[in-house]
């Protein structure tokens, strides 16, 4: 089966990549052409782990190859997957114009049947109100389908997510496509991989409430960490005990500076906006981005604590920029408001990040960036870790100490076991713990 997938972002070049491994070939089409060149040439946009191995072994093989020709490679393909992006607009709706100019160009090259899929996140209705717009964009009538295929995707661990998934969502409403897709999907089956085939409207709701529910789950364990640093509780014992039954599970009950990304705060925001079009007051929704962001400002309230009072004239080092570790993403990371917060009271801020250097100097202003982490911190009057990457879990205390002007040690991730701080010299501030406050 020849597929395309218009849009080389993180889920369309993450997605074709994966399909090629599965023997299909795949076109991914993108108009940026100096873009299409450099995915030619094996230079891969994006950090994720493994991806360009993956990418040059199916261009080097034949299984997948890139191009600005979205009219060809619409021609040779019976499924046509939309992976472009849907950001928020000011209200929190998603911005659904690039999703349609991209079907609109699809129908204008369609020769016969396709089945047309959208991978990106859109609202509940979208493939409805897609069809609509095919349609009215065919030079003449062709039969088509529309379906939706929701990705999962993790950053940093999106290959395995991609061909390893929890589950494959199938939405449509023509048995053609829902057994085309399978077929597309076939090699998972070996794999025992749970399908949930439903219609349109079903698999767009669920991404959304995915999403949301992992982004709760922050939420509350930040909410719960707050409590007990006011009554004196260990946010990690609490989480570690909850997250044995069996019911509530262990993931995403991680205290710290609130979630980020390219995918919560757009989808949670969306959703809410969805239920607000449908005359819902989702009000859950609402107070997880109300703690959210009052998350942040309550981590610079910690860190200004912990270096006196005042930041104006303090020197601080942040250990980690990207909104988690394994990626270079910067989208909604919180250490853009933090760091920009520390500024706005007088802080001089030097950094480290593994990867994330390049795209947070796009967000990022007077930052001096260091790739080394005790370089990071050479002078500091606090070092602060906001990115747990694992070259910084393991730190040399006492030559950390050593270099700092200042030992004071504020863990925004409880990556650090305190009592082992503390013994090297250093006051530790950590997330939801009130022995270290």
């Amino acid at each position: 089966m020849n597929i395309c997938v218009v849009g080389t972002g993180y889920v369309g070049l993450v997605t074709g990549t994966c399909f090629s491994e599965f023997g299909v070939h795949v076109t991914c089409v993108d108009m940026d052409a100096d873009k299409v060149a450099r995915l030619n040439k094996g230079e891969i946009p994006i950090y994720e782990p493994g991806l360009d191995v993956m990418v040059a072994r199916n261009v080097a093989e034949g299984r997948l190859n890139f191009t600005t020709d979205i009219g060809a490679a619409v021609k040779d393909s019976l499924a046509i997957f939309v992976a472009v992006g849907t950001p928020s607009r000011e209200d929190g709706t998603a911005d659904l114009s690039y999703v349609a100019q991209a079907v609109r160009d699809i129908a204008s090259h369609m020769n016969g049947y396709k089945v047309i899929v959208t991978k990106s996140t859109v609202p509940v209705g979208t493939g409805a109100w897609l069809r609509g717009v095919i349609e009215e964009a065919l030079p003449e009538p062709i039969g088509f389908d529309m379906a939706s295929n929701p990705e999962f995707l993790r950053e940093g661990s999106a290959i395995e997510d991609c061909t390893r998934p929890d589950r494959v969502v199938i939405g449509a409403d023509s048995d053609q496509a829902i057994a085309i897709l399978k077929d597309l999907y076939r090699p998972l089956y070996l794999l025992e991989t749970p399908f949930v085939i439903t219609n349109l409207e079903t698999a767009e709701l669920i991404k959304y409430a995915a999403n949301a529910f992992l982004a709760t789950k922050i939420s509350f364990i930040n909410e719960v960490a707050n409590l007990a640093e006011q009554v004196g509780g260990d946010v990690q014992t609490v989480a570690r005990a909850i997250g044995l039954d069996g019911r509530i599970g262990k993931k995403f009950l991680h205290a710290g500076p609130g979630y980020g990304g390219s995918c919560f705060p757009k989808d949670v925001s969306a959703l809410h906006a969805i239920a607000r079009e449908a005359d819902y007051d989702f009000r859950i929704l609402g107070a997880v981005m109300d703690v959210n962001a009052t998350q942040r400002t309550r981590m610079v309230d910690k860190i200004r604590a912990a270096v006196g009072g005042s930041l104006k004239g303090k020197r601080i080092a942040v250990l980690g920029l990207a909104f988690k570790p394994n990626t270079d993403d910067m989208r909604d990371a919180p250490s853009v408001p933090i760091i920009a917060a520390l500024q706005a009271e007088g802080a001089t801020i030097h950094a480290c990040d593994p990867v994330a250097e390049e795209e947070a100097l796009k967000e990022l202003t007077n930052v001096t960036c260091h790739q080394d982490a005790y370089d990071t911190c050479e002078g500091a009057d606090g070092v602060v870790i906001v990115t747990e990457w694992n070259r910084f879990r393991n730190l040399d205390l006492t030559r950390l100490k050593g270099i700092m002007q200042a030992p004071v040690f504020v863990d925004l991730r409880n990556i650090y076991v305190g009592e082992q701080v503390t013994r090297a010299g250093f006051s530790y501030h950590c997330v939801g713990k009130a022995e270290f406050r």
